[in-house]
């Protein structure tokens, strides 16, 4: 290649295209390197909801929410529970920095920010991961979490199209189908990345998996390198060596992906053969609400149901989830410990039809084509109309994870053929069913997902569009009944490569890298651990924006 880069961004995910966007706005020339074409540009941040982390924002205000920095910051410290403190060589000792002045920018100036380049949120604001019970635990204290309008790919093209423009003009050049494979170091500096050059595969569709046969090699040179290249969500054997075993039960044997399959981890290793700090490593979110897709894009494509507070949930042995991680979308982590004690890695719901209509929703800017196309007629027809949305209703009819049947016997007996383990007894369903429905004769009950229900439903968003109206489960004016298959669905690296606040690598020692840069998932969305040991929802692209953008604005900066 002739031109001559000022920076190399290895990765062309959210978090490489933010660092560009900023070096292209100080004039720097930037060679962006993927190993996937060019239809894969904004990487997995594409096929996300495009959900934002918003503090005190006019939409939360508009919908009657009393948000605040101290009540933020309080809620991310008491969800990382940041505990590898001992000394500025520690593990948590960066993350617990990134980790303030993220929620700070959410606060004060994430949303101008992206407001500026174009986004947009919808007025309604969801409420994610609600919390372990605990004020001073995990969870959110209020909704924060604002979907854009236009989910994942607004979010990308926000910052892609200034890029493309910076390529017209001569700062940008990608390097599509470069697979980096090392860094080239000279003295104490990296100077440089090699790899090889994977053959085309231009009539490959956005997210399927490619061919890796090689081609040719490569050695890249510019005065600094940023790792922008995510995770190891597709990686599943290097999942389940870094699972946390004594933290939340024994790595699942059965796992499906929420991410596609160049989502491998290479350059973490890469970076750590380097002299690179990996902190963190045992810090991983992996949702325990995924389904097959019937329609899938990648290898073990997986889909989350980003569920409502109403579906009573069961492990594999028919007994009932307890406590706030018995609520669905309350506590991932405390859900995930209650499923795995039992041996093993799935669970079930089980609803009837007013509740998946209210409240279920999917993952992913394909299942949302309403809100991915921001096509507002469509939206209200979706969403408005009598039924579940379209993409759910086919989960519900041709998804391998759906039963659904007229009466609780009828229902078990489908969900025990699709048992990977114990078979579960009707009457021993059914007595629990029967006991929480005997809780909704009052606005007030003893039984913890009832109270979060009543709870739910005092938020304005919840109670137009997300919490169905108190009910009998059994009550057949509400059926069918359905049950659903829940399996371990991989995500996010919540470790990563520990950096600076200006996302400089650094060493164990806590010396830096002169010319190595991270951002993103592979820099554990900053410091190599924002989030600690739980994330707050809408944190995983803002993340990505926050770290790419701090790449950016130092290189900018210093070259």
């Amino acid at each position: 290649m002739s031109f001559e880069p000022d920076v190399i961004v290895v990765g062309a995910g959210l978090a490489g295209l933010v660092a560009t966007y900023e070096l292209t706005q100080a004039g720097r020339k930037v060679l962006v390197l993927d190993q996937e074409n060019r239809d894969n540009l904004g990487g997995q941040a594409w096929w996300s909801l495009g959900g934002l982390f918003f503090v005190d924002s006019p939409e939360q205000r508009r919908m009657g929410i009393k948000d605040s920095l101290e009540l933020a910051w309080s809620d991310w410290q008491g969800s990382a529970a940041f505990d590898r403190l001992d000394g500025p060589q520690d593990e948590d000792f960066w993350p617990q920095q990134w980790a303030e002045a993220y929620v700070t920018w959410a606060a004060e100036g994430k949303r101008d920010y992206v407001r500026g380049l174009g986004l947009r949120s919808l007025p309604f604001v969801g409420w994610a991961e609600r919390g372990s019970g605990s004020a001073s635990g995990h969870g959110n204290s209020v909704p924060r979490f604002h979907l854009t309008w236009g989910t994942g790919p607004e979010v990308v093209r926000i910052f892609l199209d200034p890029v493309l423009a910076a390529e017209r003009e001569g700062l940008v050049q990608f390097g599509f189908r470069h697979r980096v494979e090392d860094l080239v170091v000279e003295g104490d500096a990296v100077v440089g990345v090699t790899g090889h050059l994977l053959e085309e595969s231009d009539e490959v569709p956005r997210g399927r998996a490619s061919s890796r046969t090689e081609v040719g090699d490569f050695e890249l040179r510019a005065r600094a390198v940023v790792l922008s290249s995510g995770g190891i969500g597709h990686n599943f054997d290097l999942m389940r060596k870094n699972w946390p075993v004594d933290r939340v039960g024994p790595a699942p044997k059965h796992m499906i992906a929420g991410v596609p399959a160049y989502v491998d981890g290479l350059m973490l290793g890469v970076a750590e053969s380097h002299g690179a700090r990996l902190a963190n490593r045992d810090r991983m979110w992996a949702y325990v609400e995924g389904i097959h897709n019937w329609d899938p894009v990648w290898p073990d494509h997986a889909i989350r149901i980003l569920p409502g507070p109403s579906s009573m949930w069961f492990d594999s042995n028919g007994k009932r989830l307890t406590g706030m991680s018995g609520v669905p979308g309350a506590d991932s982590i405390g859900s995930m410990k209650q499923i795995l004690s039992t041996g093993d890695d799935y669970s079930w719901f089980i609803l009837n039809q007013s509740i998946i209509e209210k409240e279920f929703a999917l993952s992913g800017s394909e299942q949302n084509p309403d809100l991915t196309g921001k096509d507002i007629g469509f939206l209200l027809k979706s969403r408005l109309a009598k039924g579940a949305p379209a993409p759910v209703e086919r989960f519900k009819k041709y998804g391998e994870d759906f039963v659904v049947a007229e009466t609780l016997e009828t229902l078990i007996d489908g969900m025990n053929k699709l048992a990977r383990g114990p078979q579960l007894d009707v009457a021993t369903v059914r007595q629990q069913i029967e006991a929480r429905d005997r809780q909704l004769g009052n606005e007030f009950s003893k039984d913890v997902q009832v109270m979060a229900i009543h709870n739910a439903r005092k938020s304005r968003t919840d109670k137009l569009m997300r919490v169905a109206k108190p009910h009998r489960i059994l009550d057949p004016e509400h059926g069918p009944l359905i049950g659903v298959r829940l399996n371990i669905l991989s995500r996010k690296t919540l470790g990563g490569l520990q950096t600076t606040l200006g996302s400089e690598v650094v060493r164990p020692d806590g010396s830096i890298i002169q010319g190595l840069y991270a951002a993103g998932e592979a820099a554990g969305f900053g410091g190599g651990g924002v989030h600690g040991y739980n994330a707050l929802e809408g944190t995983f692209l803002g993340g990505c924006i926050f770290s790419g953008r701090a790449a950016g604005l130092a290189l900018a900066a210093d070259l």
